[in-house]
């Protein structure tokens, strides 16, 4: 995702992007796709990226700004450096979905078809399907009620000089959640797990089970 963030970067600023038919391509500004209109790629460097209700897109891409779609929007994939991404219930993705530094949110019965990733900051799952593996290093995941996930968890470990003393990911597998494949934690966590959740094999971390509310934070 990075090399591909950058070459779009170096590309549009030097003018060298060619555009297929309904591709929208910018350096400076953001991006809106209307609503129930079908649409190519959406580019741009600086802006974010807005998608309204039953639009189709290609692939998602900004460098320094958030992508955000209303319900029922299809895209190919999502990805953006500093930014949020959101998406909105019943959407559909058929590629992935990753950030650097932001938040990624999927809404309700949604589903996903490759990975979703991070580095710093959380991932939220409402009751949706992804096939493929969740994955941060500094950020929280929460995989939200009846949610289904087929790949795994990674968190992997901070690498680097400049990450410093930081709280503990807090990973969350909520009721009648399931992750079907493995979840390793290169780093410290705290893992909660609902009493009615149905998880793959652990590596790296203990397993809090939990039947109520979640327990309070230690951290």
């Amino acid at each position: 995702m990075r090399h591909t963030v950058l070459f779009l970067a170096f590309a549009l600023a030097a003018g060298n992007v060619l555009a297929h038919d309904n591709d929208v391509s910018k350096v400076n500004g953001s991006i809106h796709a209307e609503a129930s209109q079908t649409y190519g790629d959406l580019e741009t460097v600086n802006g974010s990226i807005r998608i309204d209700a039953g639009a189709k897109v290609g692939s998602v891409e900004t460098v320094n700004g958030s992508i955000s779609t209303e319900d029922k929007a299809s895209l190919d994939s999502a990805s953006t450096v500093n930014g949020s991404i959101t998406l909105g219930e019943q959407s559909h993705v058929t590629g992935e979905v990753s950030t650097v530094n932001g938040g990624i949110t999927i809404g309700k019965l949604s589903e996903l078809g490759n990975d979703v990733e991070t580095v710093n900051g959380k991932i939220l799952i409402f009751q949706s399907n992804i096939t493929g593996d969740l994955s941060t290093v500094a950020g929280d995941i929460t995989v939200g009620t009846n949610s289904h996930i087929h790949g795994g968890i990674l968190v992997d470990k901070p690498s680097g000089w400049n990450w410093g003393k930081q709280k503990k990911p807090r990973i969350i597998i909520g009721p009648h959640a399931v992750v079907m494949g493995e979840l390793v934690f290169k780093r410290e966590v705290e893992l909660l797990v609902h009493s009615s959740a149905k998880i793959g094999k652990v590596t790296g971390a203990t397993v809090q089970t939990y039947t109520g509310d979640l327990p309070a934070r230690k951290d």
